[in-house]
């Protein structure tokens, strides 16, 4: 979306739950509520419409996945092209198809041939893995990595595949708008590289500093590779299924006619890994996998964490205050007005990161009720400040990997508003896995208390500030 809108492009997003996509782009898209497995609810989303983009998929709908693409792709297809749609650009999967091919891959590749054969002007790009902040194979092979210092590798991790960052990704899906006609078709898209599920392991490690041993293995069938997914990954289990049967073959690109129709230079393997970190360390992923709701599911919640994320804990209260009074007391926040909960356990806190030769909590604010983006707040730093809305901090005290504390504050209907307070931890390794959950029931008790007792604040500012 924001490379779309940077090219001035008037957009329109469609999802089932437009709320979800109204809070996240605001005013700079016009949404609308529409799901392809009801076509009565196209028409709308696709009137004067010019292109659409397919960038849907049913990877965790079950065994009933392969007709949910068929279903969604034929409404679609239908719908756009009674709306009059001139162009559609798709997004799938490479594979070689002279190959015996996984259920994933083949229900990819039909509902390429769907589309094409709707009659209306229709690229397909068929790309292999793609790396980058929030993308599924990403999330994957960073959990592994956190997770495992000793690792069983089946021979499905030495297949070959040519990565594309998403970055790279995105480049040509916006320049597709632009293609002429006449070189409308099938683009296979990769990286710079061609290397193994392996080597992209490794390549994230090196990046974190991890030290892992692989054990080779003969065979691991893709159900029980799955499952070990399930328990060690913040995958479900039967998406990694999909995904592990996907990669069993490789995904090399044979035609790379891409690189002389595109103005795109894609980068390497090592490249696409540190410009996804850099993305993850600014607390922001262009994408990711697990915001898209699936057509037969929902999110799902694990001891505190978010499927396809980082470990997070997430606060809500509700109050009849307004958002612009709780948005004043979240920039009051730490210096010498505390952290509204326990503020003598952030100082003992503070004093073993100092033993441990980290900034501590001495270091306060530059003013009191005022924030911008890079100042310091205690042992924090201001990653993000959206005026009336948004807090985000960064920690910079000794920690078994990147933590970040965000505050946000939305208006509720007939007055009132809410603040969601979220902790989001990015462990390295085992070690950060056993401080986040060694510590979780103090987190528990400090968290939940420090969301009520911002609010209490602001309601007490502005009890005051009416009296």
């Amino acid at each position: 979306m924001g490379k779309l809108l940077g090219e001035g492009y008037r957009l329109r997003g469609m999802s089932r739950n437009g709320e979800g996509l109204r809070a996240k782009w605001g005013e700079d898209i016009e949404v609308v509520e529409a799901n392809v497995l009801d076509a009565s609810t196209l028409p709308a989303a696709m009137d004067g419409v010019t292109t659409a983009y397919y960038l849907i998929h049913s990877m965790e709908s079950g065994k009933e996945f392969g007709e949910l693409e068929r279903q969604s792709a034929w409404n679609f297809a239908e719908a756009a092209k009674q709306a009059g749609v001139k162009r559609i650009i798709y997004l799938g999967g490479l594979a070689d198809e002279s190959e015996g091919l996984s259920p994933h891959m083949k229900s990819r590749m039909e509902t390429g041939r769907i589309l094409r054969n709707s009659g209306i002007p229709t690229l397909e790009f068929r790309a292999s893995i793609v790396l980058g902040a929030g993308s599924l194979s990403f999330e994957m092979i960073r959990a592994l990595e956190q997770r495992l210092p000793i690792m069983i590798t089946p021979r499905w991790v030495r297949v070959q595949a040519q990565p594309i960052a998403v970055e790279d990704l995105l480049s040509y899906l916006v320049d597709a708008l632009t293609l002429a006609d006449e070189d409308l078709g099938i683009y296979e898209i990769g990286g710079a590289d061609v290397v193994s599920y392996k080597q992209i392991m490794q390549g994230y490690a090196d990046e974190r500093g991890l030290k892992r041993i692989y054990l080779p293995v003969p065979i691991l069938s893709p159900k029980i590779s799955s499952l070990w997914l399930g328990l060690v990954t913040p995958l479900l289990a039967r998406v990694g299924r999909k995904l592990i049967e996907s990669v069993t073959h490789p995904s090399v690109v044979q035609n790379p006619k891409a690189l002389e129709v595109f103005d795109v230079q894609p980068k390497g393997v090592k490249a696409a890994i540190k410009e996804a970190l850099a993305e993850e360390e600014a607390g922001f992923a262009i994408t990711r996998w697990s915001d898209a709701l699936s057509a037969g599911d929902t999110h799902r919640t694990w001891a505190g964490e978010r499927f396809g994320s980082r470990l997070l804990d997430t606060r809500t209260v509700t109050s009849e205050v307004s958002p612009d009074e709780v948005y004043r007391s979240m920039l009051r926040i730490g210096g010498d007005t505390g952290w509204y909960y326990a503020t003598f356990l952030w100082k003992i806190r503070g004093y073993i990161d100092e033993w441990l030769g980290g900034v501590g909590m001495r270091r306060g604010r530059r003013h009191p009720e005022e924030l911008i983006p890079g100042d310091v707040l205690d042992c924090w730093r201001v990653e993000k400040v959206e005026e009336g809305r948004l807090l985000r901090l960064r920690a910079e005290m000794k920690l078994p990997g990147r933590a970040w504390l965000e505050f946000e504050v939305t208006p509720e209907e007939g007055g009132g508003s809410t603040l969601r307070q979220t902790a989001s931890f990015d462990p390295k390794g085992l070690s950060g896995l056993s401080y986040w959950y060694g510590i979780y029931g103090l987190h528990e008790l400090v968290f939940r208390g420090m969301a009520k007792g911002l609010v209490s604040d602001a309601e007490r500012r502005q009890l005051d500030g009416s009296s």
